[in-house]
């Protein structure tokens, strides 16, 4: 009996030692493959998909990009090949452990890393996002050239989700085009976005931004949000100066109540730029004040069509709360700070461009 629990005993100990050392060994495998392989930039660089970005420290940024409708295995295969991960097969069983998808998008991963890291951060969807300012004034044409040299989404994607009708619709806009209300800002965006999703958000901030202002404006008709917003675009090309802009306002405000043009060269250049597709001109000619075009109010009394360009807070401002006062002209006189100077008569304003030439200012 004792000779039979000892064999007992004996095979018990050696199946156990055996347990171990095999699950020693799985547990090595598994470590060994989940480490992170020594990294050659060289072999990455050579990888679609894959780029080294400029980085301080031991760590190294790498971009690496899911391609739409990729499989977990050739994200895989092509992180094998780029030298990001030792083994594919280790990636398979991670990505049938997980049934989280990978999601598409750019990602940076900071190498050395471990493959279940990596994987981590491929099913989280934590992309790489891109800061882009858009400035104030900037017309619709221009963002989606800012926006496509940032690699957040094409130029001609951009300008047909802008004038996308079921996109004009959604925000109640009364025109063919969002042109005006697309807020100027910094965003962050992913690289290749969908442009409907960029075109929304600037729209969403734009109304946000001006209902910050005026709380009860987006309960206004479309038509009265529409004036408001066209003042706004213009006052915005015009002024330099914060504290002149609702003093700009004033002066537009009251010509539009006699009826009288609005002569603003801002509408003028957006007729050449915008419209007829020419370069910004340096010098306004008179044949240039001539153009017969709705949004050349030097020929047109009243306002524009639509928005010219996307107003900040402080010409948004300007347009909803103008100053009142007496003044029907404004006239640039110091260029260096961007100083107008106001007047009530036709004489008075002549007088001041004389003053200013000769340097009375």
């Amino acid at each position: 009996m004792h000779k039979i629990a000892k064999r007992i005993f004996a095979i018990a100990a050696f199946v156990i030692g055996a347990v171990l050392l095999i699950g020693l060994a799985v547990i090595g495998t598994l470590v060994y493959f989940n480490s992170p392989p020594e990294f050659s930039h060289d072999a990455a660089m050579d990888k679609d998909g894959v780029s080294v970005e400029p980085s301080e420290g031991e760590e190294i940024s790498v971009r690496f990009d899911v391609r739409r409708g990729e499989s977990a295995v050739s994200v895989g295969r092509r992180l094998e090949d780029s030298g990001l991960i030792r083994s594919l097969l280790f990636w398979q069983l991670l990505c049938r452990f997980d049934k989280e998808p990978i999601k598409t998008g750019s990602y940076l991963l900071e190498v050395p890393a471990s493959q279940i890291a990596i994987h981590r951060l491929l099913v989280s969807g934590r992309q790489i996002l891109l800061r882009i300012t858009i400035p104030e004034g900037l017309t619709v044409k221009k963002t989606a050239r800012l926006l496509e040299s940032a690699g957040v989404c094409t130029e001609e994607d951009f300008i047909a989700a802008a004038v996308d009708p079921e996109t004009i619709d959604r925000y109640r806009i009364p025109g063919e085009s969002m042109e005006g209300y697309l807020y100027p800002d910094t965003y962050l965006f992913p690289p290749e976005y969908p442009a409907a999703r960029v075109v929304r958000a600037m729209a969403d901030n734009f109304f946000a931004k001006i209902a910050g202002i005026d709380g009860d404006i987006l309960s206004k008709p479309p038509e009265e949000l529409n004036r408001l917003v066209t003042l706004a675009s213009i006052i915005e090309r015009e002024y330099r100066l914060d504290e002149e802009a609702p003093v700009m306002a004033g002066v537009f405000v009251n010509r539009l109540g006699i009826g009288m043009a609005l002569q603003s060269c801002a509408t003028v250049e957006y007729v050449i730029t915008e419209i007829q597709g020419r370069p910004h001109p340096g010098t306004l000619y008179a044949r240039d004040l001539e153009i017969r075009d709705p949004y050349n109010t030097y020929l047109r009394p009243g306002l524009p069509p639509g928005p010219i360009s996307s107003p900040g807070t402080v010409a948004l401002r300007a347009a909803l709360e103008p100053a009142e006062t007496r003044y029907m002209y404004f006239r640039l006189v110091d260029p260096a700070s961007g100083k107008h100077y106001f007047s009530t008569t036709l004489d008075d304003h002549i007088r001041a461009g004389v003053l200013y030439l000769k340097g009375g200012f």
